[in-house]
């Protein structure tokens, strides 16, 4: 069986076309679970009236993380499918994710994803598609590769083992979803082929953009976690080294100037692991932190952007 589970705060607009594009699928053996996090519109009395295959769990709202982990409870399936409410399983996708597992013992199936891009008409469009393998899955996941939820399709086995998705952690939660499962030493499968489509809203989806503070913050604590599991794990390699440094480098410029608390943890990260740190990148922050700091550095540059910006 696989269990699709699907948090939805607030998804009218979208749940209808998600759910079905779960149920043309055409998988015989499948559950859907949508756990309401509260929503105030619609999206519970769509889904009870319309849908009354789908079992519907209502709860206050408590984060996508909160109903994940409820979804995942309530679940049988030995496969998990995790999808947000606006976004959509690609035609065949379970069939095509199912099949590699099988034949590979892996535990997770990915591949490749497309944007669905909102027009000034309010429709929306095919956008980029977006593919890469993994070949180093704890830093490739740790810092340059990332997908929607929905383009995994995972083993029951893996996420029984792997920590639940952080309640704690209220973005990028999916990364450090995930990253749990490489440490209790997941493997993965490349499926060729769009798995899975994801809404670009007009502000944009990402979180880094929607709450930039916030996104420091939470990459700030998956940093500062992904660091202790890697110390139990053999200890700080070059590579992980390398991947902490451009984490901790990206928070403390994020936050520079905006988050004090956020900054100074940063950069005490960065002093810790590279006493006397320099910023390989700009390279005039670069020569401007040899020759006053880095801390310094980071305040020039936050002022000579306000400068720019007020011009």
């Amino acid at each position: 069986m696989v269990s699709v589970i699907i948090p939805c705060f607030n998804a009218e607009k979208f749940i209808r076309e998600a759910l079905y594009s779960v149920l043309n699928q055409k998988i015989d053996d499948i559950e859907i679970i949508v756990v309401d996090d509260g929503s105030t519109d619609n999206s519970a009395s769509i889904i009870k009236e319309e849908f009354p295959s789908v079992s519907l769990v209502k709860t206050e709202n408590r984060g996508p993380s909160s109903a994940r982990n409820l979804g995942t409870s309530l679940s049988k399936g030995e496969f998990i499918q995790y999808l947000d409410a606006d976004d959509l399983l690609a035609p065949g996708k379970l069939k095509i994710q199912l099949k590699a597992l099988q034949e590979s013992g892996a535990d997770i199936a990915y591949g490749n994803w497309q944007r669905l891009v909102k027009t000034t008409k309010g429709d929306y469009i095919k956008g980029e598609i977006i593919g890469k393998k993994l070949q180093n899955p704890e830093i490739d996941l740790f810092t340059d590769f990332w997908c929607p939820p929905a383009v995994y399709l995972f083993r029951r086995s893996i996420i029984d083992e792997a920590d639940k998705w952080a309640e704690d952690v209220p973005e990028c939660e999916d990364v450090r979803f995930i990253l749990g499962c490489v440490f209790k030493g997941a493997s993965f499968v490349y499926c060729d082929g769009i798995m899975a489509y994801m809404r670009i809203q007009p502000f944009g989806k990402s979180a880094s953009t929607r709450n930039p503070m916030s996104f420091a913050q939470s990459c700030l604590k998956n940093a500062v976690w992904a660091e202790h599991q890697w110390e139990g794990r053999g200890g700080i390699t070059k590579e992980r080294r390398r991947a902490l440094l451009r984490a901790y480098e990206y928070i403390a410029r994020s936050s520079f100037g905006k988050d004090k608390e956020t900054f100074a943890a940063a950069h005490k990260n960065l002093e810790r692991l590279k006493p006397g740190y320099i910023p390989e990148r700009p390279a005039l922050l670069r020569v401007v932190s040899w020759l006053f700091g880095y801390r310094n550095a980071e305040a020039i540059a936050l002022r000579y952007r306000n400068i720019k910006r007020k011009l």
